[in-house]
């Protein structure tokens, strides 16, 4: 396994937040990264594209105060991710964003980019790209990325199909870069589970949806704290292409959620207005995502409470006797 430079003696727990669309803001990636994990947003979040400026210059700037009154135990860097898929019509402005503070870590998604791997490269910071089978694998590092997201069965968001036993120990076979895994991690046990299997890091999501620094709507917080793997449905009605999405928020929308209708991925689009709003129909507005490790959430905590508690786990994690 291999822990890059740029992590060591800055994490807690080897945990990426992983980026959420919406939530993600950066009350809650300045609270991850103070409590010794990579906190993550989308660049799209920022909304409009304006606002990217200010949200950079926030959280490099409270990270660098904590880090001179903390020197002993700095905070986690922080990643911004940005869809590379040919309908974001953002890209360019907000990777020159990136660039002008430096970003420490680009977390790529739906498409690898030789061009902004070398970019990235260029102000010295790291790429993970994510990927859902060894196809996608194999393209991101060809093209330059630093690292590999799996992003495996049961993960919130896109995910993927592959168990994640499967997904990295074939991984391993090639590729001795730095791995995160995705996929139903929402406990301790689970972060020291990935790191077994082979890979560096546990990407976790949906369980940091639940905290007091996340941009969701109360009901939103409560249904993930609420639910269990039973409810969540994978489907690619929502955006084009599959994902998890919690099956009492399709219901709340009128729909059945055994019997969602195909998509087609060819009508993806990730592109923005001019007042920054990406388009999504009326009736999937409060369709909302979530990964199968939510069971392990039992409430709405703040965020650095969450990563305490992950950490016991991780720490108190030891095979039982036979």
């Amino acid at each position: 396994m291999s822990m890059p430079a740029l992590f060591r003696g800055r994490l807690s727990i080897p945990v990426i937040g992983s980026p959420l669309f919406i939530i993600s803001v950066p009350d809650l990636v300045i609270a991850q990264c103070k409590a010794g994990v990579v906190g993550s947003f989308p660049s799209l979040n920022a909304r409009p594209p304006e606002l990217l400026d200010e949200w950079l210059a926030r959280i490099t700037e409270e990270l660098a105060a904590y880090d001179r009154a903390h020197p002993d135990k700095p905070s986690a860097p922080f990643a911004v991710n940005q869809i590379v898929h040919k309908s974001n019509n953002r890209l360019d402005h907000d990777m020159q964003l990136c660039a002008k503070y430096k970003v420490p870590m680009i977390i790529s998604s739906l498409g690898a980019r030789e061009e902004l791997n070398q970019a990235v490269h260029g102000w010295g910071g790291i790429v993970f790209h994510d990927v859902i089978n060894q196809k996608f694998a194999h393209k991101a590092i060809e093209k330059g990325a630093d690292g590999l997201i799996l992003v495996a069965a049961g993960a919130g968001g896109h995910a993927g199909t592959i168990s994640p036993l499967a997904f990295v120990a074939e991984t391993r076979k090639w590729f001795d870069g730095p791995i995160a895994l995705s996929g139903a991690i929402g406990n301790g046990k689970a972060i020291r589970a990935a790191r077994i299997l082979g890979a560096d890091f546990a990407y976790i999501g949906s369980a940091f949806i639940a905290t007091k620094e996340a941009n969701a709507v109360e009901k939103y917080k409560e249904m993930i704290a609420g639910s269990t793997a039973d409810d969540i449905v994978y489907s690619n009605l929502f955006t084009g292409v599959h994902g998890n999405y919690l099956k009492p928020s399709i219901l709340a929308a009128g729909m059945d959620p055994e019997n969602l209708p195909t998509s087609d991925p060819s009508k993806m689009n990730f592109g923005t207005d001019a007042s920054g709003e990406r388009a999504k129909p009326k009736a999937w507005k409060e369709i909302w995502g979530s990964g199968q490790g939510i069971g392990s959430v039992d409430g709405v905590v703040p965020a650095a409470e969450m990563i305490a508690r992950f950490k016991k786990e991780y720490d108190e994690a030891i095979d039982p006797p036979l």
